[in-house]
This record gives C-alpha cells, sequence and structure tokens, in this order.
C-alpha cells in the first residue's frame, strides 16, 4: 500500500494547482503560501515533501529527518538553503519555462522593432505618428532575414530558437561545448563556443540571454560588448540581470549606441525579497520594455511544473527513482 505523505506548499502559484500536486485523499496536503517564517518552521516538523521556491536556512534546520524530499517549483535552486538540510533529504527542480519565455522573447522582439509602446503612447495622446502621415519617418523591420544571437543553449534558449527560426531568422548560438549533438531536430546557422561572444555579438541583430548566472556569467555582457553591438541591435534579457552591467546597458541605451532592450530580470534592488529593481532610471527610456520577471509566467508552464512534482511525489511514494534531481 502506498505511503501516505504530508505536503507541505508554501508557493502561492504552485498551490493554485494543488488538486494536480495531491488528489484529495491521497496524501495530507498543507497550503502554507503567504505565511509568515516562523509559522512555516513550526509546520515543517514531520513533513515529508516540501514544494517551495523558498527555503531558509531555519526552515531547513527545523526540518526533520522524515523530511524526504524539497522539491523546487521552478529551475532555479539558489534561494532554497540545501546545505542545511537533512543529509537525507533529496532536491529536485521543474522546468517547462521554454516555450512560454520564447513567445515573450518573440514578443519584445516585435514591440521593439515596431516601436510598439511609443506608437501606442503617442495614439493615446491623439498623435497619430505614421509614414502615411510623414513619409521621412523611419520604417520598422520584420524578424524574417535578421540574425538572432543566443547566449546559451539550454531549454530556453533552444525554444527561441525553434521559435525564431519559424519567423525567418537565422539563428546562431554560444554555448559551453559547441560540438555538442542538438537535440531535437534543432537546427542552427552557427554554433559558437564561448570564446566566440564578440563574433555573435557583432553580427547579431538581436541577442538573447537565457545562461544562468554562475562566476563566469556575471557581468559577461559590460560596456565593451556592448559597444561591439549594431546601433540598431536589439537586448533581451531573460536569463538573470547581474549577467548584464546595469550602467552600461542604461548608458548604451540611452546614448543611441543601441537600439534597444528587454529587461525581464532585474539586478538586487530595494523593492523586497524575493524581487529585482535597479539604480538606473529604465522607466524613462522610449528603447525599452519592462517586465516584472514574468516571461516565463503562464497556465501551461505551472500546471506542467505542477505534474512534474506531483510524478516525483508519486515515485518517492512508491520507491521509485526521482527525475530532475538536484541532491
Amino acid at each position: 500500500m502506498t505511503p501516505r505523505l504530508k505536503i507541505l506548499v508554501t508557493d502561492p502559484i504552485i498551490g493554485r494547482f494543488a488538486s494536480i500536486l495531491a488528489p484529495p485523499g491521497e496524501h495530507d496536503l498543507v497550503l502554507a503560501a503567504g505565511r509568515p517564517d516562523e509559522e512555516i518552521v513550526a509546520a515543517l516538523p514531520g513533513t515529508d515533501v516540501a514544494v517551495c521556491s523558498r527555503m531558509t536556512e531555519a526552515m531547513a534546520r527545523a526540518s526533520g529527518p522524515e523530511l524526504r524530499l524539497v522539491h523546487c517549483t521552478g529551475a532555479g535552486y539558489e534561494r532554497i538553503a540545501i546545505d542545511a538540510l537533512p543529509p537525507g533529504t533529496a532536491v529536485c527542480n521543474t522546468f517547462h519555462h521554454g516555450p512560454s519565455i520564447a513567445e515573450h522573447v518573440v514578443m519584445v522582439m516585435l514591440m521593439l522593432s515596431r516601436q510598439v509602446l511609443r506608437k501606442d503612447r503617442l495614439v493615446r495622446e491623439g498623435v497619430w505618428e505614421s509614414v502615411g502621415v510623414d513619409p521621412g519617418l523611419p520604417l520598422g523591420d520584420t524578424l524574417a532575414g535578421r540574425t538572432l544571437g543566443l547566449l546559451g543553449l539550454g531549454e530556453t534558449g533552444r525554444e527561441v530558437a525553434r521559435l525564431t527560426a519559424a519567423f525567418g531568422m537565422r539563428v546562431q548560438a554560444m554555448r559551453r561545448d559547441p560540438g555538442a549533438p542538438l537535440d531535437g531536430g534543432l537546427r542552427l546557422d552557427r554554433v559558437l563556443p564561448p570564446g566566440g561572444l564578440h563574433e555573435l555579438l557583432t553580427s547579431s541583430d538581436v541577442v538573447v540571454v537565457t545562461v544562468p548566472l554562475n562566476e563566469h556569467t556575471r557581468g559577461l555582457i559590460g560596456a565593451a560588448e556592448l559597444d561591439r553591438m549594431r546601433r540598431t541591435a536589439l537586448l533581451i534579457n531573460v536569463a538573470r540581470g547581474p549577467v548584464v552591467d546595469e550602467r552600461a546597458l542604461y548608458e548604451a541605451l540611452a546614448a543611441g549606441r543601441i537600439g534597444g532592450a528587454g529587461i525581464d530580470v532585474w539586478w538586487p534592488g530595494e523593492q523586497g525579497a524575493g524581487r529585482g529593481g535597479s539604480t538606473m532610471p529604465f522607466e524613462k527610456l522610449d528603447n525599452v520594455v519592462l517586465t516584472p520577471h514574468n516571461s516565463g509566467h503562464t497556465a501551461r508552464t505551472f500546471e506542467s511544473r505542477a505534474r512534474d512534482i506531483a510524478a516525483n511525489i508519486a515515485a518517492l511514494a512508491e520507491g521509485r527513482p526521482l527525475r530532475n534531481v538536484i541532491r
């Protein structure tokens, strides 16, 4: 008989899919999203599975030996105090954000290429800015025929490559192992090694950042790299804010040294735990699209993640191997 597990869910988004995580009557599901840390600490003893995007050292140390699995609700696990967990506790993560982020990237590319934010604002103000009225205005551009440069070829990078290629873009990418097979039938025009960063920047109309943040990628795109980009080129960051130097990006945009940027990921700021911010006034620029780190936030992403987590909970209960194991 499958054992009954106590499952503590502290992530509010995944909590919306509670019926997928644990069908009624199958396990004991405790929904603790939004509760103060001290209440979560008090609820952890006796918990078999914790489903969360954040676990402090105090939470990890409050967990007893019964805690067999901490399941991250996304790909990132930097906010989980892994080293403070009981030694027998497994840690897993989940993905499924690639298709949603790829659509976001294409949306931002088109918004910047067609100056959608500016045109929308002017129409609301009663101004009809169009080449039909003023033939001297610059024309927008299509995606077809332009070159996309990808920094990183993980799940997100691969999905961006597939979608943009379908729009007729030439796709090149930089990855750690350029000779590794491209799975899923993915076809690229060129794959460059890490040493080919400058070549990728100078030859791309759009640069999309999808690499993870680590000691090798922090500050990967700084003033020197931005200066190598074309004056009309776009930079879209859906990875982590600190991969791109904040001040250098602002100055390049403000001076018109690059064409525009899409910023979905931010730098450490003063907007509260778990949120990003900026010390530079990007909001005053016309050539940026700003979003609150929500490029992957779709029903498809989170329902798929909930099904991943549910499958691992079932595997744990039945003694089968777990998937996406970090530890």
